[in-house]
């Protein structure tokens, strides 16, 4: 659910977390728990934490994360988050180490969450492999105001779709797209996005928010601005400190009759309106 935006104002939590838990989905996708009730608290759907995976100095800096899961108690009260991670490298190769006890630094919540959707129109997340985490915290905030999520969830193959289930468990309509054929449709998620974009009502507007590769992302939005709609992409842009100092997560966005503007990932996003994006010049 949106939690208390009074409390989000109060700016990020710089904690040391325990490890409550490392489920290890396959031999490169965890999902790390950790005890950091002070960042639950602040946290809105589409913010991220910056993880340090060690003590030591290798890695240097930290790691950003969408925030997966918002844990809480018994009672319903924050008691830490969860990141769904991926091992891409050195740093998250640490992260699917840990084990239950360790300690991490974890910095956050940070950034800028997403829209609230409106009540009366679609709500459809896609997502793109590991670009599934910001969607739990969005889903349970739809759920919890009465909303009932589409969730378009595509990867190269049945094994790397996870945590399906979860979703589905929730209410959510999960719609998958595997480019081996392996679960859902063939090809690139893209292609059931298509299918519901073609078959929606007259005068129906979806929310349409997205993450995942940045070539999957952008063609989410071109696919939805043929049809006449925008989208909300969180992008996953290389962060070295995730507050606006270091500069390494710029892009660039859309002026009017005038040359992109490089704004701060970290600080104006990772949310961004897809068509104030100027793709072309986006890292992949």
């Amino acid at each position: 659910m949106l939690l208390d935006t009074a409390a989000a104002r109060v700016g990020p939590v710089d904690a040391d977390a325990v490890v409550l838990a490392n489920r290890r989905l396959s031999a490169d996708y965890h999902v790390l728990a950790l005890a950091a009730p002070e960042v639950a608290a602040r946290t809105q759907p589409g913010q991220f934490v910056m993880l340090k995976p060690s003590r030591g100095l290798d890695p240097l800096l930290r790691r950003p994360f969408s925030v997966f899961e918002i844990l809480r108690d018994a009672a319903g009260a924050p008691t830490g988050i969860s990141i769904l991670g991926k091992i891409v490298g050195a740093g998250t190769a640490l992260l699917y180490a840990l084990d239950a006890g360790e300690r991490i630094s974890v910095l956050g919540p940070l950034g800028r969450p997403f829209t609230e959707a409106p009540a009366d129109q679609p709500v459809w997340f896609v997502a793109g492999g590991v670009g599934l985490a910001p969607f739990a915290t969005m889903a349970e905030a739809c759920l919890a105001r009465g909303l009932q999520p589409t969730l378009f969830y595509g990867a190269r193959r049945a094994a790397d779709l996870h945590y399906a289930d979860w979703f589905r468990g929730r209410g959510v309509d999960v719609r998958l797209a595997t480019e081996d054929g392996s679960a859902g449709a063939r090809g690139f998620v893209t292609a059931p996005l298509g299918d519901a974009l073609a078959a929606l009502a007259p005068g129906s507007a979806p929310s349409i928010y997205v993450c995942g590769p940045t070539p999957m992302m952008r063609a989410v939005a071109e696919l939805a601005a043929r049809h006449g709609h925008d989208a909300e992409v969180s992008l996953e842009q290389t962060m070295g400190c995730g507050m606006g100092g270091c500069y390494s997560c710029v892009v660039p966005v859309i002026q009017p009759g005038r040359a992109p503007h490089f704004v701060r990932s970290c600080l104006a996003g990772p949310t961004f309106k897809a068509s104030t994006l100027a793709w072309e010049g986006l890292a992949h």
